[in-house]
């Protein structure tokens, strides 16, 4: 079997909510490339390369990357990951969301080539389901309390308070949405690194009176020690996000228990491959881990379904149902039931493209 078309195009999808904000962007649209790989026996694979400026990657660099790497993969056998992994590393180092819509692409060309869901390469699945943790979006206390419990009545029992630094503001949000959601609910922070240890210390000190399970990023991403102070002096999980952009952060992580969890995307991490070796050095350390946030298209979410149902150390719910609030999906195949997405049938990732949304893609 070999590759013989290799073509992308853009995936801009629209946010029901224009003010939707976190500590360090303001995001009216979700912005992607997505990658198709057209094999000899007509069978088509697809990747989908996020852009994500707060992690070094925005839509004309992921594009000139990805045009790079694309251009050499005509002829090549979608079954040699690991050989066109090293490849593009030699040939360019770093642009990891580039490299992740070709490999994820790659993975799915090969499961089905084989007639297999994409869970059956990657060692098979140990759950049939995802919890899925949903968004909060930072607005004002009580509007943050009103969108929890918009989500708890369509199942969701999960939920991520994003905050931004400002510790008597950030403590009202955290007080008003435990007393909306009442006791049963889950609930974790994440600060995208918008404050100094001292005052993370003191924050989350004062947040874990309403039962904070998480607190993801609570200090900036090269603030290492700062990082393992916070991890040392507050009683909630401590989780790694923007501080782990790369295998050799996560090694240095779990070497030195800085964290307590690590949160893990395969955009982030170049795909597939590599966020599964990202998990085993989780595993290896004893730090919890899961499937962070994937905004952007039912390809995205659907690729980080099948890892979080095959990776054994995934521990806690997982950040994979933001389409639910972007229009303008290219693929469907997947939706969230009473807060969690069932495993999807069919070969590969399981999602496919709408009648007519992939019209207007270019060859390399």
């Amino acid at each position: 079997m070999k590759i013989v078309r290799a073509e992308y195009g853009p995936c801009i999808m629209r946010t029901e909510d224009p003010e939707w904000r976190f500590a360090l962007a303001a995001r009216r649209v979700s912005e992607s490339w997505i990658v198709a790989l057209t094999s000899d026996e007509g069978v088509v694979g697809y990747g989908c390369s996020a852009r994500s400026p707060h992690m070094g990657s925005t839509m004309a660099t992921t594009e000139a990357a990805m045009r790079e790497f694309l251009s050499r993969l005509e002829g090549r056998d979608p079954m040699d990951v690991e050989d066109v992994v090293r490849d593009m590393d030699a040939q360019l180092a770093g642009n990891y969301h580039a490299k992740a819509g070709i490999d994820v692409a790659l993975y799915d060309l090969a499961a089905k080539s084989l007639g297999l869901p994409l869970y059956k390469l990657l060692g098979g699945k140990l759950r049939e389901s995802v919890p899925i943790l949903r968004i909060l979006a930072i607005k004002s206390p009580d509007k943050m309390a009103e969108n929890a419990l918009l989500l708890m009545e369509k199942g969701y029992r999960y939920f991520k308070i994003k905050l931004h630094g400002e510790q008597k503001e950030d403590v009202d949000r955290v007080r008003a949405i435990r007393k909306a959601v009442g006791d049963d609910i889950h609930l974790t922070i994440d600060a995208n690194q918008s404050y100094n240890a001292k005052d993370a210390i003191r924050a989350l000190n004062r947040m874990a009176d309403f039962d904070i399970e998480i607190a993801e990023q609570p200090v900036p991403a090269g603030d290492l020690e700062g990082l393992k102070l916070v991890t040392d002096s507050v009683p909630m999980v401590v989780e790694a996000d923007e501080s782990a952009r790369t295998l050799e952060d996560v090694a240095v992580l779990t070497k030195g228990r800085i964290v307590d969890a690590i949160t893990l995307k395969a955009p982030r991490f170049g795909g597939i491959r590599n966020t599964i070796t990202a998990a085993r050095l989780c595993e290896s350390a004893n730090i919890r881990h899961r499937l962070g946030s994937a905004v952007g298209s039912r390809l995205l979410a659907a690729t980080s379904i099948h890892l979080a149902v095959a990776l054994p150390g995934v521990s806690y719910a997982c950040e994979l149902g933001e389409f639910d609030r972007l229009l303008d999906d290219p693929f469907e195949g997947i939706e969230i039931v009473n807060g969690s997405i069932a495993l999807p049938s069919g070969a590969g990732c399981g999602v496919t493209p709408r009648p007519g949304a992939l019209q207007n893609l270019t060859r390399c």
